[in-house]
């Protein structure tokens, strides 16, 4: 437990910000060190927080949830709510909207993201988790298809292992949450760098980000990602894309992308989607490529 305050110090996840929205590549520790649950867990309010499950995402919603609960009441929370929503009506009813009213925290767990998204996107519960949220006045996370679904376009499905190119790619629309984002999971681990980059290629106008397991991308403040975790999250930054043949092959051909920045990132690194620049932990040296 020490060692884990130490962390989230260094990391700075105790204190308050504007926002804290957290996207977790999905398989995250629920047994040993909990970092990110922990997290999570702290920026939701700790012990005095009142936190909701949405477990929607999963063919098995109770069993979900019940994990999660427990988890976090291990953690040594009192007040949790699981939103059992299976049928998208569910979404206006006024139960959910009420507990969300002086809620703390919600999380989205992990399972398929388009069956999360028919269920509430559009609804009164997902309008009003978005806004609160986007206000800071919930710390919002979602792990494996919780982390799909956040952006305004969403990864559905599709292959990997490939070279870029669009059938490798599923797309459809996900919550809006992180609107410029274009979110893939599981990702070193499943091999999936050219599906995302097939999906950048066709929305130049997002940022690609892929986010390992156990490993979490925290949105906060004004554009800023900072990284927690085991793993990597790599960006794909298009905003020097100078060419993509996209739109001028056919969907099995392979797809070309010229001055991309990829930028991959690990525990304590950040990066700025203002400025388009990696910001490394401060407990890293930066060492020269010429050296």
């Amino acid at each position: 437990m020490m060692q884990l305050e130490s962390q989230a110090l260094e990391l700075d996840i105790l204190s308050p910000t504007k926002t804290t929205i957290m996207v977790i590549g999905g398989a995250e520790d629920k047994v040993h060190g909990k970092e990110i649950l922990q997290t999570f867990f702290y920026r939701a309010g700790g012990v005095n927080g009142k936190i909701a499950i949405i477990p929607s995402a999963s063919r098995e919603p109770a069993v979900q949830g019940d994990k999660y609960r427990n988890v976090f009441i291990g953690m040594g929370a009192v007040n949790i709510k699981i939103f059992d929503i299976r049928e998208r009506y569910q979404g206006e009813d006024p139960i959910w909207l009420e507990y969300l009213e002086d809620c703390t925290g919600v999380f989205m767990t992990g399972g398929d993201q388009l069956r999360l998204c028919s269920l509430l996107a559009e609804t009164s519960l997902m309008d009003n988790i978005r806004s609160k949220a986007l206000e800071g006045k919930i710390a919002l996370a979602g792990t494996s298809a919780g982390a799909a679904v956040m952006g305004y376009h969403m990864i559905a499905g599709g292959g990997s292992g490939s070279s870029p190119n669009r059938s490798l790619v599923d797309m459809t629309n996900g919550l809006a949450i992180l609107p410029d984002l274009i979110v893939d999971q599981h990702f070193h681990n499943r091999n999936r760098m050219a599906r995302l980059l097939s999906a950048i290629a066709t929305h130049p106008d997002k940022v690609g980000i892929g986010i390992d397991e156990d490993t979490c991308a925290l949105f906060e403040g004004e554009n800023q990602i900072q990284v927690m975790g085991k793993g990597t999250v790599t960006i794909i930054d298009p905003v020097e894309m100078s060419y993509t043949n996209a739109t001028k092959v056919g969907v099995e051909s392979p797809l070309s992308l010229s001055n991309l920045r990829v930028n991959i990132l690990c525990h304590g690194d950040g990066y700025d989607l203002y400025s388009h620049t990696m910001k490394p932990g401060l407990s890293e040296t930066i060492t020269p490529l010429d050296s």
